[in-house]
């Protein structure tokens, strides 16, 4: 799949795209943001009062998977594109003091955001790192857990992804991600729209092949569902959805 596409023009539109969301989250995108979508998701308005307001302005993720992640006091989590790093101080709620959590992200701003959050908050446990997702700059066996919302379907090496994320955990950890999928192959002209890439629509993944890559790397998928509360607002987005079957899934699955 990656040979087939301008990657580097992708990523452009990718950078370009949440640059904006970082520093505009009141403007209008394909996707919506915030806390409203953020609770109709799933996450709990008690976690989310302990989580800067910032970073919940500038949440774009598709789906709640805490609780596939069951993450425990003194893990340690990784977070695969943690935006602005609303999922990282969540996961730090449920981590405590004696866990860490870190954060990999790619965009400048979001990265920038995230730190000045992070430091007004006090929150030692928690790091944000500039990197990319198919390039995970840490050791085999790191981390108790990896999550990730919204952030794999941009990425043009999905496999590369898996096989990273399964590098990077310890014996017994744990996978738990949300992201888009979709019923029917993408043709190649909707693959190679930057717009509709950069709005996680391009590159969503027939749900078989995603689980089948996940399964390649020596995960074994414990829960696959359907975010049905979730949905693409602008209509140029909400047409691809309609046609080509493509949804919001949460995924749970362990080493």
């Amino acid at each position: 799949m990656a040979n087939s596409l301008d990657v580097d023009k992708l990523e452009r539109a990718v950078k370009s795209v949440y640059q904006d969301v970082a520093a505009e989250p009141d403007e209008e995108y394909h996707f919506e943001m915030g806390r409203e979508l953020a609770e109709r998701l799933g996450y709990r308005p008690e976690h989310l009062d302990h989580v800067p307001v910032a970073a919940t302005e500038s949440f774009a993720g598709v789906g709640y998977h805490f609780d596939l992640a069951d993450i425990e006091e003194g893990d340690d989590v990784l977070d695969l594109g943690s935006g602005s790093g609303m999922d990282a101080f969540v996961a730090a709620l449920h981590a405590g003091e004696n866990g860490r959590v870190i954060g990999l992200e790619m965009t400048d701003k979001q990265l920038e955001k995230a730190r000045t959050l992070r430091d007004a908050a006090g929150l030692e446990h928690v790091s944000f790192e500039h990197g990319y997702i198919e390039d995970v700059p840490f050791d085999d066996g790191t981390f108790d857990v990896v999550i990730s919302n919204g952030v794999i379907n941009l990425s043009p090496d999905k496999p590369r992804v898996f096989e990273e994320a399964s590098r990077v955990l310890a014996p017994g950890g744990r996978l738990a991600i949300s992201d888009i999928i979709s019923e029917e192959e993408m043709p190649e002209s909707i693959k190679n729209d930057e717009d509709l890439w950069a709005a996680c629509i391009g590159g969503a993944q027939q749900i078989d092949r995603y689980t089948t890559a996940i399964e390649a790397v020596g995960f074994s998928v414990t829960e696959v569902r359907e975010n049905t509360q979730y949905e693409f607002v602008s209509e140029r987005a909400a047409n691809a959805c309609e046609k080509y079957g493509v949804k919001s899934i949460s995924l749970g699955a362990t080493t």
